[in-house]
């Protein structure tokens, strides 16, 4: 089958997540797939950005929590013509004569929707994360599962022993049939048991005697007979639920992608997957042409620099940078940094508008942006924040996982949620 006629004939279905708590604070006034990316994007225009440039052009987002900035920023940045039947649509959890529960978890989502999904005659249905940073063309995958004659296909990506078990971890054949899969498998007997057979490390030219395993990427595509057949229960998730079940009744196929590939589902990941877009050589590249990232256009003008010392710095459009100090960081749009500031290994999400120098609205509370001669140390500084004159922001000396009133520390990274007031001489 051609790629013009799999595209046509495949929907494409995001996973907006639940509430987003492994994200938390990030997720508190909003839904995980709206969450600030590499300082101009958001986690959702990566999984529809993938499918666009696969040509896949209609496309389903599922969420429940925190949605309505999320349906401003589809709404703003994914526009097709009158002519075409493309579409990037969220569904939301509603209450309907079926039902109104919440999502009980992924395939639940899937299962509560179904009835939009199976209106057009689709045979193919992408089901994919909303929380992975990854560059990957879908076509690849469609072909591998029509070729196979597969009732479900699985994307999996080599991961070492020492992450596995963090993993849902699937073992096949050197014919890359899946016949076991386990969750999390934390016993060294197991492991050794769904180490990738040495035939197909060889054939995926990988080093010979690699301790690898086949990490579950949670992308999966279905038939149309076989989603329907699948979710005729009540079972809540795929990856732990549908999938094991599914290896029993169907033939279910794994699609191996050995590119760069990141879930970025918790803050610690979140933090460390931007930091590492300052790299010199960044492990994931924003700049393919041939494969943009997509997003709200802003039409902000370009960031003004005055005097400031940068190293290892993403600058999102709109900024304004005075004489400060910037180390490792990612800058989102509309950031303002004051003079003398120092930012070193952070994220700053800048702002949602600019603010004029003597607004009545800020009732005596700092400015938006990062104030003079304040120090951000490991940390993530979420949008609209004001942050004092003199403050200093570091993890130093406190324990790894803390609740305050104005920020949080989650595995060591401090976050300052969105809309925080700290005040001039604060000390975190």
């Amino acid at each position: 089958m051609d790629a013009i006629s799999l595209q046509s004939k495949t929907l494409a279905i995001v996973m907006g997540g639940g509430a987003g708590s492994r994200l938390f604070p990030l997720t508190k006034d909003r839904s995980k797939p709206a969450v600030p990316l590499a300082g101009k994007y958001r986690l959702v225009d990566i999984p529809i950005s993938n499918c666009l440039n696969s040509g896949l052009r209609r496309v389903f987002v599922l969420t429940q929590f925190n949605s309505t900035s999320l349906h401003r920023h589809i709404n703003a940045s994914y526009k097709f013509d009158n002519f075409s039947r493309s579409f990037v649509e969220i569904l939301a959890a509603q209450q309907t004569p079926e039902g109104a529960r919440w999502y009980q978890g992924t395939a639940d989502a899937v299962r509560q929707n179904l009835r939009y999904f199976l209106d057009d005659p689709y045979e193919y249905y992408l089901i994919l994360s909303g929380d992975q940073l990854y560059r990957m063309d879908y076509v690849p995958l469609l072909k591998q599962h029509v070729e196979t004659g597969a009732d479900i296909t699985l994307a999996t990506t080599p991961v070492s022993r020492v992450v596995a078990s963090s993993f849902g971890v699937m073992h096949s054949d050197s014919n890359l049939r899946i016949f076991r899969f386990e969750e999390k498998p934390k016993d060294p007997a197991i492991l050794d048991e769904l180490k990738i057979p040495a035939d197909l490390i060889a054939e995926l030219k990988l080093p010979p005697n690699s301790e690898l395993f086949q990490g579950s990427m949670g992308i999966y595509v279905f038939n149309r007979k076989i989603l329907i057949e699948a979710l005729n229960n009540d079972k809540a998730d795929f990856g732990k639920h549908i999938i094991p079940v599914s290896l029993q009744q169907y033939k279910v196929m794994a699609f191996i992608f050995q590119g760069y590939w990141e879930d970025i589902g918790t803050i610690r990941a979140f933090f460390e997957a931007n930091l590492a877009l300052t790299d010199t050589l960044p492990p994931y590249n924003f700049f393919d042409r041939s494969s943009p990232i997509y997003t709200h256009p802003r039409f902000l003008p370009a960031s003004k620099i005055n005097a400031a010392t940068l190293r290892h710095a993403i600058l999102a459009d709109g900024c304004i940078i005075s004489d400060a100090h910037i180390d490792r960081a990612v800058l989102g749009v509309r950031s303002v940094i004051e003079s003398g500031a120092t930012i070193r290994n952070s994220v700053i999400m800048g702002a949602d508008y600019y603010e004029e120098e003597a607004s009545e609205h800020r009732n005596g509370r700092p400015p938006l942006g990062i104030g003079r001669n304040s120090v951000i140390d490991r940390a993530i500084i979420d949008k609209n924040a004001r942050i004092g004159e003199g403050v200093v922001i570091t993890p130093d000396g406190k324990a790894p996982n803390v609740d305050s009133d104005n920020y949080f520390i989650r595995d060591g990274v401090v976050v300052v949620p969105k809309n925080a007031v700290i005040p001039n001489g604060t000390w975190i």
